[in-house]
């Protein structure tokens, strides 16, 4: 940014250089953008780059833009890195019982507040923020900043390290990964940050001799910690996830799990050697999923009958019947025991190493995915807010296989003595 001096002020705006990941992460188009990220992996660079450059180019007359923290002195980081960014002329800084702000030189107005005080982030209209520190932030300081920006439309970026799984930035950037709408995922890990040159290969290598193994993996390579609740393992899931599962084979058995008003008609086909080869998640009107169920089928296949599902599966036995010993479709009705039985045989699977499927959606699913212990069972369900229907149709396919494999004829060996 440079000023030039005259009776009125003219700035030329220069975006400070970002490395890729770190510019698709943070300027997407996306209203809202969720960046789990490594320590010292820029994240909050590219962000006061991008709240700034929102500032300078879309607002003036004292439009606001918020830059939120946990507490007031991880505020203070920000506020004090920017005024040394600004060119003199461009803006002026101000520290008052009022709040920490910079006035810039268009009216434009970024404050930097802390989050520890959620009734005191209502009532003004934001045009742009970012919410830093995300998971050692408040759940009721986020859902502040979110109604300031209802008005304006405004967008939001929300940063942060990993922390556990249990804390509402985990969770929310789960469902933006899943699909969210208007939402967008990314992760910048310190091997980005390696490979763009912002930090070296020796500080990664260091920390990962001097941190324990959870911390190490949270602060620079942003996956959370076993902290309870999974059935599978996250150690467990990441051993499973495979660059090569995804499309190279041909389906030996499929699962499909049926939509349940805002869920996910997901269908996972499992090849011999039990890798994800075929995978299909979608929105559709019953007629349009009976229709994609039954051309992509061509193998044995479970379906979740429950409910619903029971007439979706009579029609599609009748449109695909196979043979009359060996069907196309069954059906799987989901009970309490069913659901119990088909993730204790999913989980199985997992530590056994016996499946694997590309990272995404499905991981995402399976890294999320809670049981509880209670008086009547085991409960198995994904927290509230986000799907399971990957988890269920990865379950119903890895059954389906070992029905089949039940049902082949034993060779008996008669000897004498």
């Amino acid at each position: 940014m440079a000023a030039a001096a005259g009776p009125r002020t003219k700035v030329t705006f220069r975006r400070p250089p970002l490395y890729p990941a770190q510019l698709a992460a943070i300027f997407g188009p996306e209203r809202l953008g969720l960046i789990e990220a490594s320590t010292k992996s820029g994240k909050t660079h590219g962000c006061m780059a991008w709240l700034l450059e929102r500032a300078f180019l879309g607002g003036g007359n004292g439009k606001n833009y918020w830059w939120v923290a946990p507490v007031s002195q991880q505020a203070d980081i920000a506020f004090t890195r920017m005024i040394r960014w600004l060119p003199r002329g461009t803006a002026t800084a101000y520290r008052s019982h009022g709040g920490k702000r910079i006035v810039l030189f268009n009216g434009a107005i970024i404050w930097f507040k802390s989050g520890d005080n959620a009734d005191s982030l209502y009532g003004d209209d934001v045009y742009a923020a970012v919410i830093d520190e995300a998971s050692r932030f408040k759940a009721e300081a986020f859902e502040a900043v979110r109604t300031t920006l209802t008005a304006t439309n405004g967008p939001l970026r929300i940063i942060g390290n990993v922390k556990g799984r249990k804390n509402w930035f985990y969770q929310l950037a789960r469902r933006a990964e899943q699909g969210l709408e208007h939402a967008a995922y990314h992760k910048l890990t310190a091997y980005d940050a390696v490979q763009a040159r912002v930090l070296t290969p020796a500080d990664v290598e260091n920390a990962k001799r001097e941190l324990p193994e959870r911390a190490f993996r949270e602060l620079y390579l942003a996956e959370p910690s076993e902290d309870g609740g999974n059935p599978f393992g996250i150690e467990a899931i990441r051993r499973c996830v495979s660059a090569f599962a995804g499309g190279q084979g041909e389906p030996f058995v499929w699962g499909w799990d049926l939509a349940k008003s805002v869920d996910w008609t997901v269908g996972i086909a499992l090849d011999k050697g039990g890798e994800v080869c075929r995978f299909h998640r979608f929105q559709r009107s019953w007629t349009d999923a009976k229709a994609i169920i039954a051309a992509e089928t061509n193998a044995p296949a479970l379906v979740d009958s429950t409910g619903v599902g029971d007439p979706v599966l009579e029609d599609l036995q009748r449109a695909k019947p196979g043979r009359s010993d060996a069907p196309i479709f069954e059906g799987y009705k989901f009970t309490a025991t069913s659901k119990q039985q088909l993730m204790e045989g999913l989980m199985m699977a997992v530590h056994q190493r016996k499946i694997a499927f590309p990272d995404g959606v499905i991981r995402a699913e399976m890294d999320s995915f809670e049981y509880e212990f209670r008086p009547t069972g085991t409960r198995y369900s994904a927290p509230e807010g986000m799907h399971d229907d990957c988890v269920m149709a990865l379950g119903l396919a890895v059954a389906c296989a070992g029905s089949i494999e039940r049902r082949k004829p034993v060779r008996i060996v008669l000897g004498g003595y």
